[in-house]
């Protein structure tokens, strides 16, 4: 590993450790468990996505948020119940009871392409994707990009089980037909208050598994550890991934793995484009206290939850604009 970030604010210094996906997991999995336990987030460097890949996705994110706002919203995300397409200036709130206004974001939600005819799309959250019409290239790109994301996501999943003393694919079972999301983010260059409820995104912890973020470099990004009263700032490292746990994966492990708080906001006046990615388990995945994290002394802290219906409250809760008409059938196996 070696490599770590040193966050430090008055007396409080933290370490947030950069871990080089070009070793075996084995030689991996014990500091990372430590991460997980403490911080719940850490970066990786090595991860396979190509650098180029990656530029090209950010370019032609730009591409798209810079167009009017007539042309976005012909592919906006409350006009289908797949929570599939463009997202409006401050249609989103993360933090409901601190914001007096919307976050200063607007973004585009980019799931699993399922096709119009297949049967899963009797599900919430499934469907066909919205493209945007005449811009070449732009839906190749986020495809590739969503691939190798993935890739990578598979990779974190694996060292996060051996982590928990699981098999490495143990996480795999759930994830046959996971619920993923790529939510390209463009942040205005309006500077953020948290004092009078103003935000780029309010504080929250994500919803479910895993994510895998990218930036741009421009900073804004703050986390509240457990056992902090206050807001560290998050350095970005170029060539890194930022990874954070979600909240179903602390529900999983009985409160062992962390899903911190964090938060965006501005304080350079500038704009800030992300890239975040988020990894979550089969629509129908029971996440329930893995065994071996309670026992009769330590009780499960969680009910159990299904994996999609749980996304659906927290996108109801947040999103003004979110359109969810579909039943909420259950056609899964193991009870999700």
């Amino acid at each position: 590993m070696g490599d770590k970030v040193v966050l430090k604010d008055a007396d409080l210094t933290l370490h947030v450790p950069i871990f080089d996906l070009a070793e075996d997991n084995e030689s991996l999995r014990m500091a990372v468990r430590e991460a997980c336990k403490t911080i719940g987030f850490f970066l990786v460097k090595n991860h396979g996505v190509p650098e180029e890949l990656l530029s090209r996705a950010f370019s032609e994110m730009r591409r798209f948020f810079s167009l009017p706002i007539e042309r976005k919203m012909q592919v906006a995300a409350s006009t289908n119940a797949n929570n599939r397409g463009y997202t409006r200036w401050a249609e989103e709130t993360l933090d409901v009871e601190k914001s007096t206004q919307g976050d200063t974001k607007e973004g585009y939600y980019i799931g699993r392409e399922v096709p119009p005819d297949s049967p899963e799309t009797s599900l919430p959250l499934h469907g066909p994707n919205m493209w945007p019409a005449d811009l070449p290239g732009w839906r190749e790109t986020m495809e590739e990009y969503v691939s190798a994301v993935i890739t990578l996501s598979v990779r974190i999943t694996h060292l996060l089980a051996m982590a928990l003393d699981l098999p490495e694919d143990w996480f795999d079972q759930y994830f046959t037909r996971p619920l993923t999301a790529l939510r390209p983010l463009h942040y205005s260059a309006e500077l953020s208050d948290p004092a009078k409820g103003k935000f780029a995104a309010g504080e929250h912890s994500d919803y479910g598994m895993l994510t895998v973020l990218a930036t741009d470099g421009t900073p804004g990004l703050q986390i509240k550890p457990r056992g902090c009263d206050r807001w560290i700032d998050v350095p970005t490292i170029p060539g890194t991934y930022v990874i954070n746990l979600g909240d179903m994966l602390q529900r999983w492990t009985n409160d062992v793995f962390m899903s911190t708080p964090h938060r965006v906001v501005n304080v350079t006046a500038t704009e800030r484009y992300s890239l975040p990615f988020f990894y979550e388990p089969n629509y129908d995945t029971k996440v329930e206290c893995l065994p071996s994290c309670c026992s009769a002394t330590n009780p499960p802290k969680y009910e159990p939850c299904i994996s999609g219906q749980h996304l659906i409250g927290k996108y109801s809760a947040t999103h003004k604009d979110f359109a969810n008409e579909k039943p909420h059938t259950m056609n899964g196996t193991g009870g999700q």
